[in-house]
């Protein structure tokens, strides 16, 4: 159990985190700088939830997967 807690621990630091990030590439800073500050902060909290979508469903599937594969190794024992 406390394994579950301390990843559970792990994901909200990087999602605290990751909010901090810049996450544009050339084209999109310098849209971005054309934009304003308030619409270039926008954008790029969008550009990381976007990044955030895919890996939160493979950290699920990876989850869910070493879970199956732990309680067969156990079963098998």
């Amino acid at each position: 159990m406390k394994k579950r807690q301390v990843l559970f621990l792990l994901m909200i630091i990087l999602v605290l985190t990751v909010s901090h990030t810049y996450a544009q590439c050339a084209m999109c800073t310098k849209t971005a700088s054309q934009l304003g500050e308030k619409p270039a902060l926008g954008l790029n909290n969008g550009i990381i939830y976007l990044m955030l979508t895919p890996l939160i469903i493979m950290g699920v599937i990876a989850f869910r997967w070493w879970k199956s594969e732990k309680q067969n190794s156990e079963g098998q024992q």
